[in-house]
């Protein structure tokens, strides 16, 4: 695999403050995708502009107001506790998680394994408030990935996150969108939420061989809406 990304990867600046709590660790995974599909390669969503906020005047959102399915539905949020295993019964996938941090340069790490998918560790956990960020790879070196088929998931579709707590955080799909890289609406995405909120995240778009790159993002927007 080669995993050097085509383009400069943009980088976060750390400030002297915490800005917008754990929206802006998410913030800062607008960047992850600099490797989705191994050695076919994917340019990153660019960063947050220098000085912007996630969510402009540090108000909350429902994924309803963007035109979610489950957010009256909602389920209050559950405590911090890290994720272990990813079920998505409708794909049949079955994954234990990997845990991604950030590299010096602000870059988002990814699975080292392209079978399994990874929580972003400086974001919130599944099922506690805020959206949290799981991604996957989509393809490696030709062959089918984890999320090879998240682009396929349907509004009302289930996810199931355990956790390290012996807890089950239960999401349902309110919408699946697909972005240019260039265009990636990182605010809508990476927002604050009034509730436990989840982001499942890929590479898409037709595949370029010369170039060994997507280009475009999958976005998997879910809330939680039960546990276990």
């Amino acid at each position: 695999m080669s995993r050097r990304s085509e383009n400069t990867v943009p980088t976060v600046r750390r400030r002297g403050h915490r800005l917008l709590g754990c929206a802006l660790a998410a913030a800062c995974a607008s960047v992850l995708l600099a490797g989705c599909g191994g050695q076919d390669a994917a340019a990153p969503p660019p960063s947050l502009p220098p000085g912007q906020s996630p969510a402009p005047g540090g108000d909350t959102s429902h994924d309803g107001a963007s035109g979610g399915g489950s957010g009256s539905r909602a389920a209050a949020s559950m405590p911090k506790s890290v994720p272990e295993r990813l079920s998505i019964p409708s794909l049949q996938v079955s994954s234990t998680l990997e845990t991604l941090g950030q590299h010096t340069n602000g870059t988002m790490e990814t699975p080292r394994d392209p079978d399994k998918a990874g929580w972003y560790r400086p974001g919130p956990t599944p099922g506690s408030r805020g959206p949290a960020v799981i991604a996957g790879h989509v393809t490696w070196n030709g062959k089918p990935s984890v999320f090879e088929k998240l682009s396929t998931m349907k509004a009302g579709d289930t996810i199931e996150v355990a956790r390290q707590d012996g807890k089950t955080a239960k999401f349902t799909v309110d919408r699946v969108a697909q972005y240019p890289k260039n265009k990636f609406p990182t605010v809508e995405v990476y927002k604050n939420l009034d509730h436990a909120g989840l982001r499942l995240i890929t590479c898409g778009g037709r595949y370029n061989e010369g170039r060994h790159y997507y280009p475009d993002n999958v976005v998997v927007f879910a809330s939680l809406t039960g546990s276990a």
